[in-house]
């Protein structure tokens, strides 16, 4: 009887409600951490696929719960609002919630604005000049240690940056290097800088002082990368042309 009763409690604490409650960020960025709504009202996404997986090894159903960005997950890590979530990882993070594995490993860099004649970081970190980021994620926060004299300003969504980039009244926005050649493709006569600032690490995570739910959460990511599943998250959300990386250089 004591397998039943491990599962019980490893259930009872990592989907307290009976669903998987999946915390999930919404923008039309996608990748490896942000979601996209889809045209019937759902949600896809690398989260969104091993969320799924994750409650299906479990015998309870999903369930997604929608943030703008990773700071508003962040935020709501100890209001029991949501069981795992998959998000970057930085150390003020580590103090809210477990991480497990890395599964993914990214450059964050700057894009410019249309018709901006800055090339390199140098240009770029100038007195006067305005630097969006996604507020209260780690990608900000790396931005404000690496910038000394352009401005960060952090903004709740990719979209509201998206607009303002587009319109030229933000100098750059600080993002993950993949992303922001998808968004360079949306708006003409951008430039992603070829320096790297940092490297963003991306990992499962659970609210603190769930040790069942972390050791679970651990377990299924280890096990995830080495049996296709994660793999097939990429796959299956445009990412098939990226590697899989679960350790920084």
């Amino acid at each position: 009887m004591a397998m039943p009763a491990r599962a019980d409690a490893l259930k009872d604490e990592i989907a307290p409600t009976g669903r998987l409650r999946v915390a999930i960020a919404i923008s039309p960025a996608g990748g490896a951490f942000w979601s996209t709504k889809t045209e019937s009202g759902g949600y896809a996404g690398v989260p969104v696929d091993l969320g799924k997986a994750m409650a299906a090894e479990l015998g309870v159903p999903v369930e997604y719960v929608v943030h703008q960005n990773s700071g508003q997950i962040t935020d709501a890590a100890a209001k029991s609002t949501w069981d795992v979530t998959f998000l970057p990882k930085d150390p003020e993070r580590e103090t809210k919630m477990t991480f497990g594995p890395i599964y993914e490993v990214a450059d964050a860099t700057y894009i410019v604005k249309p018709g901006s004649m800055v090339t390199n970081f140098a240009d770029l970190d100038r007195d006067g000049v305005k630097v969006a980021a996604v507020n209260n994620t780690t990608t900000m926060r790396g931005a404000i240690a690496h910038l000394k004299h352009a401005k960060v300003a952090g903004y709740q969504t990719y979209d509201e940056i998206f607009n303002l980039l587009k319109s030229g009244e933000v100098d750059a926005f600080a993002l993950s290097r993949d992303q922001l050649h998808a968004m360079a493709k949306k708006i003409p006569g951008t430039r992603v800088l070829d320096e790297t600032f940092k490297q963003t690490v991306t990992a499962v995570a659970v609210p603190l002082n769930h040790p069942l739910a972390a050791a679970f959460a651990a377990k299924f990511m280890t096990e995830a990368t080495a049996n296709g599943t994660l793999r097939k998250a990429y796959d299956n959300n445009g990412l098939k042309d990226t590697p899989i990386r679960t350790q920084t250089k």
